[in-house]
C-alpha cells in the first residue's frame, strides 16, 4: 500500500474522494451487470425461439418408436455418397439417391406400420445404391422383411430409376423379429407385432399393392419348401437379411447362388456390423473358397454389394 494512504491524516482527506470512487465503480458495475443480463435473457429468448419449431421436427426424426434417430450429419451424407460412387463405378447421382433415400424412409416411417430396421446410414445406403447397379431384371427376393417398410422403399427407388419391380418376400412372420441366439420375447420399440397384414399394409403404403402383386412366402430362408416355393426364377436382385449366425448366412449365400440372375446384385446386410460378426465371417470365407459365382463389389455403410457372373 502507498505511504500516503497509510497516514491517517491523508486518509481523512482522501475518504470523500475515494468514497465517491468506490460508488461510481459500484455504479458501473452494476450497470454493467444489468445489461449483461438483459442481454443474457434477450440471448435465452431468441433460442427458444429457435428451439420452438424444431421440437416439432425432432418429432419426425427422433428416436421414439424406432431402433434409432433420423438425424443424419452433412459428414455421414457426404461419406456415404462417396462410398456409393465407389460400389457404382463413380455414379454421379449417388448424393441425388441418398437425398431420395433419406426422404422416403421419412415418408414411409411417419405414415408407415412398424418401422424400418437399420441406422440411417445402412437403410439409405441400400435403397440409393441397388437402383446404380442395373440390375438385369426386376425380380426382387427378400430374405428377411420385418415390416416389409424397406421393400417398400426399394420398389420406389427402382421405379424411379427404370426398373419395374416384382418382389417376392420370404420371412417367417412369427410376431416378432427372430434371431438365433437373441431373446425371443424380445419387444419391438414400435409396439407391433410382425405379421403378413402389417407388411402388406406398408407394402401399398409405399405404391407396391397397386403396381404388382407381392408374393409373400411366410417360413425360414433354410425350409426346404420355402425354398422350393421361391426359386421358379432368376432374381435380379436378392437382399440377405434373415438369420444372422455365420452357419445362416452361409446357407443364404449357398442358396442365393442357385437363384440369382448372371449380372444380378446380391445385398449382405449388416456386413461389418460388430453386433453381428457372423455375417462377415460367413461371406468373407464363401468368397475365400474361390468357387463363388458372386464378386464382391465394395461395401456401403454395413452392407456388402456382390454382383453374379
Amino acid at each position: 500500500m502507498s505511504p500516503l494512504l497509510r497516514n491517517r491524516v491523508a486518509k481523512r482527506v482522501l475518504s470523500p474522494a475515494l468514497a465517491l470512487i468506490e460508488r461510481r465503480i459500484e455504479q458501473q458495475v452494476k450497470r454493467s451487470t444489468q445489461s449483461l443480463q438483459s442481454d443474457l435473457d434477450a440471448l435465452k429468448q431468441q433460442v427458444a425461439t429457435l428451439k420452438s419449431p424444431q421440437y416439432g421436427l425432432s418429432l419426425l426424426v427422433d428416436s421414439t418408436g424406432r431402433s434409432g434417430h433420423r438425424m443424419p450429419t452433412a459428414a455421414q451424407i457426404d461419406t456415404l455418397a462417396r462410398q456409393i460412387q465407389g460400389v457404382a463405378d463413380g455414379s454421379d447421382h449417388a448424393l441425388r439417391n441418398v437425398t431420395v433415400a433419406y426422404r422416403t424412409v421419412i415418408a414411409l416411417e411417419s405414415l408407415g406400420v412398424g418401422r424400418l430396421a437399420g441406422s440411417t446410414s445402412n437403410v439409405c445406403g441400400k435403397l440409393a445404391t441397388v437402383p446404380l447397379l442395373a440390375p438385369p431384371n426386376g425380380n426382387v427376393l427378400e430374405i428377411g422383411t420385418l415390416y416389409g417398410m424397406f421393400a417398400a422403399g426399394l420398389m420406389r427407388m427402382l421405379h424411379r430409376s427404370g426398373v419395374e419391380p416384382n418382389l417376392t418376400i420370404v420371412d417367417p412372420l412369427a410376431g416378432s423379429q427372430l434371431q438365433p441366439g437373441t431373446v425371443s420375447e424380445y419387444k419391438d420399440p414400435t409396439g407391433t407385432p410382425v405379421r403378413e397384414d402389417v407388411v402388406r399394409a406398408n407394402l401399398a403404403l409405399g405404391g407396391v399393392g397397386t403396381v404388382i402383386d407381392a408374393r409373400i412366402q411366410q417360413g425360414f430362408s433354410g425350409d426346404d419348401e420355402v425354398r422350393d416355393a421361391v426359386s421358379d426364377r432368376e432374381y435380379g436382385v436378392i437382399i440377405v437379411d434373415g438369420d444372422h449366425s455365420m452357419d445362416g448366412v452361409k446357407a443364404d449365400l449357398e442358396w442365393v447362388e442357385k437363384i440369382v440372375a448372371p449380372g444380378g446384385i446380391v445385398v449382405l446386410d449388416d456386413y461389418g456390423d460388430k453386433a453381428w460378426p457372423g455375417v462377415q465371417d460367413a461371406l468373407d470365407k464363401h468368397l475365400a473358397a474361390g468357387t463363388s459365382r458372386l464378386t464382391m463389389l465394395g461395401r456401403v455403410s454395413t452392407s456388402a454389394y456382390l454382383r453374379a457372373g
